[in-house]
């Protein structure tokens, strides 16, 4: 499960690269998982959780008065 709340910004407003790399890991894994680990879709996979983690981190880092 994504944690919003660990990932932080660095000085410069930069997401936290590390923290990004392993969510997005995490999320392509699952997806993965979820089809059985049939291969030839390992970069889909990665691609469509990459997208989601961003929107996902996007919409919780928005300033909301």
């Amino acid at each position: 499960m994504v944690d919003f709340n660990s990932m932080h910004k660095s000085k410069r407003g930069d997401i936290d690269k590390d923290k990004l790399h392993k969510m997005v890991a995490e999320r392509a894994y699952c997806k993965a998982e979820k089809r059985g680990f049939i291969e030839g879709r390992e970069m889909d996979d990665w691609l469509e959780a990459e997208a989601e983690i961003e929107n996902q981190y996007f919409y919780w880092s928005q300033n909301v008065e």
